[in-house]
């Protein structure tokens, strides 16, 4: 049975927390409450810290372990039961985080040409370095930041990141050389890099699956919508002003957001929570000056050390890459799309001031229609992918596969080749300024349905180790944020806007399109190979958690 405490958030008195102590009954973690899909996900190896006890140095019986787990399905403390408006406050605080930082990665580029002549820049890759350098950093943050919200959970990971982000953000408006420049964009894009991986954990932690959708395609939307965001406010600021006031900006705006995480942003990982309650558990054993025993969470099945922990949580993302093919192929994917998002921002400049000979802040404009594709999208394709993933569910016997969420990004992933195609044949033969514009808005709109719906799918698959997961998926995406930039200009000037695009969308139509395809018939039966991804309507729950690794 689960035992009765009332070390939840928010605590107790003491007298409460006693005497809940006093109705707490050892048990097994075999009788755990929890919920078929709770159940599974937490089949692996802990990721919080039992402290040493004299006990933990020889094997405890029974009696000598007191397992602390949720006080019932409906324990309030519990975040998957949080009321709602609790849940999309957590949720839109993270969306917050992840747009604030993508606004700052492009924000910037209109006003490159001004960076160059003040800080005596004349080659078009440093120009470019001084943008992309920032998604750069987005590679390698989340290896590290994510694991480490497994470890010492969510909310803290996110504040501190994002202080980290805010100090060196305002730094950069001070730099007076380029190399300044581009080291303080680096380190502005590690702390900024958090919300990218650790926001669809906090979201897995709150939400079941069939519930899941429209938080995350909020969620998904604000990376992609905050670049494009950016340059519109950027080439007025840097229009009206300097670029100095670029940073400035950005940094005050951050600011409003660190102050709204810190009062809405509260935890949301289980196993720190149920640990936070177990050491309020040993407190009180300690106050009482009872026999001592082992106080452990269902989360914890042995003794192990802190740094061991560390350790492991940082190598899990490599791990995940090498060993499972979903995070592979779609990482892969992923990163195409994203290095097209920053390939369109970046080129985008060069159409209207080059071919259309187009003033900065009426360029800044045209990534309205970027933004309308990516907004229409997040509406549309975040409604559809609960409503699919309800009617699939109930015509599967009332089993939901995270397969359910790839049948509706298949219909708006085609539309991306075609904005593609439509953007960069009509700039090529200088139609109509209002032909490449529809294709920017399909482009948006096959960038943001394909992005919601793998993000939800990667969750789904990967429940327990979703910070890991989209860590992974996020370096892999981040390194092809950086480095499309780079090559689009030689591309663009050897091939011309209309045959680079088209070898941009032959990629997708033979290769990304047919891989959602793929996973949807198949995907079932790849994830039944996995020791990680969640497949708990393939197998009951075992018998014995502590025998999984």
């Amino acid at each position: 049975m689960a035992e009765k405490s009332d070390s939840q958030l928010p605590s107790s008195d003491a007298s409460s927390e006693n005497a809940s102590f006093k109705n707490l009954e050892p048990r097994n973690i075999n009788s755990s409450t929890s919920s078929l899909e709770e159940r599974t996900v937490n089949e692996v190896v802990p990721e919080t810290v039992t402290p040493k006890t004299e006990e933990a140095s020889h094997p405890a019986s029974d009696d000598d372990v007191l397992i602390v787990d949720w006080d019932g399905p409906d324990d309030p403390a519990n975040p998957k039961n949080w009321p709602e408006s609790r849940k999309w406050a957590a949720a839109l605080a993270v969306s917050s985080f992840t747009f604030i930082s993508p606004v700052s990665s492009s924000m910037v580029a209109p006003a490159s040409l001004q960076i160059a002549q003040e800080l005596h820049i004349t080659e078009s890759i440093e120009i470019s370095m001084t943008i992309s350098v920032f998604v750069l950093a987005y590679a390698v943050g989340p290896l590290f930041l994510g694991p480490l919200s497994e470890v010492y959970g969510r909310s803290r990971v996110l504040q501190i990141a994002n202080l980290f982000f805010l100090v060196w953000n305002l730094v950069c408006g001070f730099a007076q050389t380029k190399g300044q420049l581009i080291a303080f964009r680096f380190l502005a894009g590690l702390g900024g890099s958090a919300p990218l991986s650790v926001g669809g954990g906090v979201l897995s932690d709150m939400w079941n699956a069939e519930k899941r959708g429209r938080a995350v395609g909020i969620y998904s939307l604000a990376p992609l919508l905050g670049p494009v965001i950016g340059p519109i406010a950027g080439a007025w600021i840097a229009q009206r002003s300097t670029w100095r006031w670029v940073f400035r900006s950005t940094t005050i705006a951050d600011a409003i957001v660190q102050l709204g995480g810190l009062y809405f942003l509260q935890e949301t990982y289980a196993p720190v929570l149920l640990d936070r309650k177990a050491k309020k558990i040993r407190k009180n054993m300690d106050a009482e000056k009872g026999q001592p025993r082992i106080v452990r969470t269902k989360f914890q099945t042995e003794e192990r050390k802190l740094k061991h922990l560390i350790a492991r949580a940082l190598v899990r993302p490599f791990v995940l890459f090498a060993q499972e093919p979903i995070l592979q192929l779609f990482g892969i994917y992923l990163a195409f799309v994203y290095g097209t998002v920053y390939l369109v921002l970046t080129t985008l400049p060069l159409i209207y001031t080059e071919l259309y000979h187009e003033e900065i802040g009426i360029v800044g404009l045209h990534y309205i229609a970027l933004g309308l594709g990516l907004s229409a999208a997040a509406q549309i394709n975040s409604r559809s992918l609960d409503y699919t993933y309800k009617r699939l569910k109930e015509k599967n016997n009332g089993i939901g596969k995270p397969e359910f969420r790839l049948l509706p990004i298949i219909p708006g992933a085609c539309l991306l080749p075609i904005g593609l195609l439509v953007t960069g044949w009509s700039a090529q033969e200088h139609v109509f300024w209002i032909v490449p514009d529809i294709g920017f808005f399909l482009i948006g709109f096959g960038t943001s349905s394909t992005f919601q719906g793998l993000q939800a799918y990667v969750i789904d698959s990967f429940t327990r180790y979703a910070a890991s997961a989209l860590a992974c998926v996020s370096c892999f995406r981040s390194l092809a944020g950086f480095g499309f930039p780079l090559f689009a200009p030689y591309m663009y000037n050897a091939l011309g806007y209309g045959k680079g695009d088209t070898i941009l969308a032959a990629f997708v139509l033979g290769i990304g399109i047919p891989a959602l395809v793929c996973f949807y018939l198949f995907g079932e039966k790849i994830r039944g190979f996995s020791k990680r991804a969640n497949h708990s309507h393939l197998n009951p729950p075992p018998a014995n958690p502590q025998q999984q690794s």
